[in-house]
C-alpha cells in the first residue's frame, strides 16, 4: 500500500528591528506572530535586534528568506525599502510590512492608523490637564512616529486650543534612563501628561512620571493595567491584528490595508477607570467623528520642539 501523503508542515518568517521583549510595538508584533503561528502549527524563523539601517535589514530579510518561509512579515515602516529589494529576489514568498507603505506582486502592507488613536490621546490630554501644559515623547523619527506626533498635537489643539504641547524625539526607542531624563524635564516644563510613544525606553518614563507624580499615556497596548499609578490612558494600535490577518492566510498580495477606529477594537484610546465621565462622553463623539471623516486626523507637524 502507498503512504498517504502529508502536507508539509507551513514556515513563517519575522524580521524585528528592535528586540522582541521591548515592552511595546516589537513585542506586539512579535505576540501576534507567535498567536498566528500556533494557529498554523507553523515553523517560524525570527530574526529580531536588527538595526533599522536598510543594509543590515537587506541582510536580515535575505537570510530568513533562505530558509524558505511561505511567508516573510517585517515589523516596522523602517523596513519598506529592504521589503522591496528582497521581495523582488524571491517572487514565491509572501511578503508584509507592518505598518509600511509599499506593495508589489508579492508585497503587502498592513498599515494601523495609529495616529487616530494619538489624536484621541492628545483630546483626553487636554481635557484632563490640570498646568495647562502636556508632552510627548518618541525616539526616533520614522513615519508611524511623525503622524503620531502631529495627530497627538491636533487632539490636543482640537479640544482645547490653549493647551500647551511640549514634544521630543530623544533619538532612542529603548533607552531607559534617557527617557526618563527627557520626561522630568517635561515635567519640570510643566508637564502633567505625557504622551509616550516608546519601546523598552518607556520604564524610565514610567518611573519618572512616578516620580514627578504626573500622568502618562501609554501607546500600541493598554498600559492601564501594568501600571495604574502612572497611565491615564492608553492609545491603542493593535498591530498583532495585523500579523494575524496576515500570516494565517487572510494576506492579499500587492494591496496596502488600512485599519483605523472604523475597523474595530485595533485603534482606539482605552481610559483608565479614573477618568472622568465627560472626558468619556468627549472621547465617544471624537471617535465616531473620525471613523464618519467628520474629523481628518492630519500626518505633519510643524509646530515647535522641546529640547532639554
Amino acid at each position: 500500500m502507498q503512504g498517504v501523503a502529508r502536507a508539509a508542515q507551513p514556515k513563517l518568517g519575522l524580521l524585528l528591528p528592535g528586540r522582541r521583549d521591548d515592552g511595546g510595538f516589537m513585542q506586539a508584533g512579535f505576540s501576534g506572530f507567535e498567536a498566528a503561528a500556533a494557529e498554523l502549527k507553523a515553523d517560524v524563523v525570527v530574526v529580531d535586534s536588527v538595526r533599522p539601517q536598510k543594509d543590515d535589514l537587506v541582510a536580515a530579510l535575505r537570510r530568513i528568506a533562505a530558509e524558505g518561509p511561505s511567508v516573510i512579515a517585517a515589523h516596522g515602516g523602517q523596513c519598506n525599502e529592504a521589503a522591496k529589494i528582497v521581495a523582488a529576489d524571491h517572487p514565491r514568498i509572501q511578503f508584509l510590512v507592518i505598518q509600511g507603505g509599499v506593495e508589489g506582486a508579492n508585497l503587502t502592507s498592513y498599515e494601523v492608523l495609529q495616529e487616530q488613536s494619538a489624536w484621541l490621546a492628545g483630546a483626553a490630554a487636554a481635557l484632563m490637564t490640570k498646568t495647562g501644559t502636556v508632552g510627548h515623547i518618541s525616539g526616533i523619527r520614522v513615519p508611524p512616529g511623525l503622524k503620531g506626533r502631529a495627530a497627538y498635537a491636533a487632539g490636543v489643539a482640537h479640544a482645547r486650543p490653549g493647551v500647551k504641547l511640549l514634544t521630543t524625539f530623544c533619538g532612542e526607542q529603548d533607552d531607559a534612563a534617557l527617557a526618563a531624563k527627557v520626561t522630568a524635564a517635561q515635567a519640570d516644563a510643566g508637564a502633567d501628561i505625557i504622551f509616550t510613544m516608546l519601546n523598552a525606553g518607556r520604564t524610565g518614563a514610567i518611573e519618572a512620571c512616578r516620580a514627578r507624580k504626573i500622568r502618562q499615556i501609554g501607546n500600541v497596548r493598554d498600559w492601564v493595567p501594568v501600571a495604574p499609578d502612572v497611565f491615564v490612558a492608553s492609545a491603542i494600535a493593535d498591530v498583532s491584528v495585523a500579523m494575524r490577518d496576515a500570516v494565517t492566510g487572510r494576506l492579499v498580495p500587492g494591496k496596502h490595508v488600512k485599519l483605523g477606529v472604523s475597523s474595530g477594537d485595533a485603534v482606539r484610546l482605552a481610559l483608565a477607570p479614573g477618568v472622568p465621565e465627560e472626558v468619556r462622553v468627549a472621547i465617544t463623539g471624537y471617535t465616531a467623528d473620525i471613523a464618519a471623516g467628520r474629523i481628518v486626523v492630519p500626518t505633519a507637524y510643524d509646530g515647535p520642539e522641546f529640547s532639554l
